[in-house]
């Protein structure tokens, strides 16, 4: 099969360039648009994977502590039915584990030492259904007998107040008692039977878990304030939530994981997009400058035209010979953008560490950051309009040139030749 004529010149015109002088700077040129072509989407593809890497990572460490959805009384009130509501959703086929559960905040001191905390009653028989870390910590929450009054403490938390295992600390309910004296905070005296470390701060830091009814009995409930659910596939949680919405009587509130943290997530999405449009405009600087490289081109085969022209070739050809020379440019720099980008993006794990070998430091201190390695996550939904943008750029950037190709004079061009 004869391939056409406008590929076969726009190929030759993308790698000549060793006949002559002027020829090898042209197509030095063209190779340094492919080259930046190559880098701003290696560049996009490597940082979104990496963005994408710490959003899982910071996403499964805090729902290692979070559940998938949340099945709460309005304003705060004790559910009203909970063995009815536990049969209710755990006939949705997507809810793998649910345990009744008791929110609250209080004051957690001891000697001089205050600190605000979140309170969790839990049932450790049942916490391990729902969430990654008790299913780690199952020896210390067996500790947390009802009526023993024990606690279990954030890691940091801990630190904080300068407690171990076995000290005694006070939680200060924060709905007072009425005595002859006056109102008067609940203090109850509670023993630490460990402590946990889930790798997310905000919960190291603040949170509190005891049996929930000891909970009850101390915030002076009559029923868990609310069920935790667990789902098989994480990412259906808001269309699980719906649906529970319609099943589950009671007019109970239910919520799932990405409304808890809705702030955290908005933050991430909208850095994201920033630099996707900031790194494409890395793309676009490389891509646009095929405009000045085919003007080079036009310019210096004005003869080439001219010949073709009086042999017969229509402007609509001279233009196509253009386009495909600087598509060309666009389709092999973002070939080996995406090769480039991709063999990073899934080794990072290992180039990284020989980074920091090589250099004697360290990007991600243990001590200051949450993740000390550099994760990585490539997702065909970023590569994809990475590849696609690029593409675009480099077409878009050869109408100019090549329209202007196709106004050549024959008559003119030839005058001086």
């Amino acid at each position: 099969m004869q391939i056409p004529y406008e590929l076969a010149l726009g190929w030759r015109y993308t790698r000549a360039g060793r006949a002559t002088r002027r020829d090898g700077f042209i197509s030095f040129i063209s190779g340094v648009s492919m080259l930046g072509i190559a880098l701003g989407v290696a560049a996009l593809i490597i940082v979104l994977s990496v963005m994408n890497g710490f959003q899982r990572e910071v996403r499964d460490r805090m729902l290692s502590v979070v559940s998938h959805i949340e099945i709460l009384a309005p304003h705060g009130a004790p559910l009203p039915d909970v063995a009815t509501t536990l049969v209710e959703v755990k006939r949705n086929p997507n809810v793998t584990g649910a345990a009744p559960f008791v929110s609250a905040q209080a004051l957690l001191s001891r000697g001089q030492d205050m600190r605000g905390a979140l309170v969790r009653g839990i049932d450790p028989a049942l916490e391990s259904s729902v969430t990654d870390l008790a299913a780690g910590n199952e020896k210390t929450l067996k500790l947390l007998v009802p009526g023993e009054f024990r606690v279990v403490l954030g890691g940091e938390l801990a630190r904080s107040l300068g407690v171990r295992t076995g000290d005694v600390v006070t939680l200060i309910a924060p709905a007072g008692q009425v005595t002859p004296a006056g109102v008067v905070p609940r203090l109850k005296q509670m023993t630490v039977a460990g402590t946990f470390d889930s790798g997310h701060y905000e919960y190291d830091s603040a949170l509190v878990l005891l049996h929930h009814e000891d909970a009850q009995r101390i915030f002076r409930l009559e029923s868990p304030t609310g069920i935790r659910l667990k789902l098989q596939d994480v990412h259906q949680a808001r269309a699980v939530a719906a649906e529970l919405a319609g099943t589950v009587t009671g007019g109970l509130v239910i919520r799932d994981w990405t409304q808890q943290n809705r702030t955290w997530f908005a933050a991430v999405q909208l850095e994201k997009r920033m630099m996707f449009i900031i790194l494409t405009l890395i793309v676009a600087v490389a891509a646009f400058n095929l405009v000045s490289t085919l003007v080079m081109t036009v310019t210096d085969k004005r003869a080439d035209i001219a010949i073709l022209r009086t042999l017969g070739a229509s402007p609509k050809s001279i233009m196509g010979v253009f386009v495909v020379q600087g598509a060309m440019v666009g389709v092999i720099g973002t070939l080996a953008g995406l090769a480039l980008g991709l063999a990073i993006a899934f080794n990072i794990d290992v180039i990284v560490p020989a980074i920091e070998r090589a250099l004697n430091a360290s990007f991600l201190p243990k001590d200051i950051y949450l993740i000390s390695k550099m994760p990585s996550d490539p997702q065909s939904a970023d590569i994809v309009p990475i590849a696609l943008i690029s593409l675009v750029l480099a077409f878009v950037a050869t109408l100019y040139p090549s329209w202007r190709a196709s106004r050549v004079n024959p008559a003119e061009a030839l005058r001086y030749e």
